[in-house]
């Protein structure tokens, strides 16, 4: 089965949309990234979403008024993302690849956003021509928003306090002396540390904005969230605002934001 395939039988039975409206961690996430893409986000842009999945955010952006161009490469994931599309959106929804866009201008956008491939690719050289297409097709002084799956709080969650810990490194997929993770197609997710994702960004023109933690400490405190009275979620979510750019606990977030804007 090849990844692809992989991909789509995963993604066709899994509610994406759903991950980021429905569990108050999900809504963390999604409230964390809109609130950086709307600080940099000017009228005019016109935004790129590479790996737009069903939407969720392409979707919302051109119901605010941005021009914008969603890919997705895979076709459950555009279907859905084309029914959400309503006649007053300036969006076009089309299937393709981040590691080929070759249907897009050099400089062609103001802001590209990468919050889905890099959770899906296993390879140096596919991470550093997703990044250089993406960097490619930003205008100079653009911004790029690049999201990661962090590998420590899988580690701390599944291997030690799930107990999977011994088959991890069992199995390769964890190293035994550094923990450094290993992934495959078949794992589905590619777990990095911010080390790695620095030495992506030392090969382009990028300047780092921020380095944020876009569910930070929830994805500890997954019961504990649900069970909140919404005001004291709604205090929860200002603290998690206040401290996800913090280095200290950058580190144990499941998922991370690396904002850069283009140079030259």
């Amino acid at each position: 089965m090849t990844a692809k395939e992989i991909l789509s039988r995963y993604y066709e039975a899994y509610d994406e949309d759903g991950r980021l409206s429905v569990s108050r961690r999900g809504q963390l996430e999604y409230a964390t990234t809109m609130r950086y893409i709307r600080k940099y986000l000017l009228p005019g842009d016109k935004v790129l979403e590479l790996g737009a999945g069903t939407g969720r955010y392409s979707l919302a952006l051109a119901g605010e008024g941005f021009d914008v161009t969603a890919v997705e490469l895979i076709e459950h994931n555009l279907e859905v993302l084309k029914a959400g599309i309503r006649e007053t959106m300036n969006i076009q929804a089309l299937q393709g690849d981040a590691l080929e866009l070759t249907m897009f201008d050099n400089a062609a956008f103001d802001m590209t956003l990468v919050l889905g491939p890099m959770y899906h690719l296993f390879t140096e050289s596919d991470k550093l021509r997703a990044l250089s297409e993406a960097v490619r097709v930003t205008k100079p002084g653009g911004i790029l928003m690049v999201a990661y799956c962090v590998s420590d709080a899988s580690i701390i969650e599944y291997g030690f306090r799930g107990g999977h810990i011994r088959e991890l490194i069992a199995e390769g997929l964890l190293d035994a002396e550094t923990f450094t993770a290993r992934s495959s197609p078949k794992e589905l997710f590619e777990l990095v540390r911010k080390p790695n994702i620095d030495r992506l960004n030392a090969a382009f023109p990028l300047k780092r904005l921020h380095y944020v933690s876009t569910d930070g400490i929830a994805y500890f405190m997954r019961r504990d969230l649900e069970e909140m009275e919404p005001d004291i979620f709604e205090l929860f979510m200002k603290y998690h605002l206040t401290i996800c750019e913090n280095p200290e606990l950058t580190g144990a977030t499941a998922h991370s934001l690396d904002i850069l804007r283009k140079e030259g």
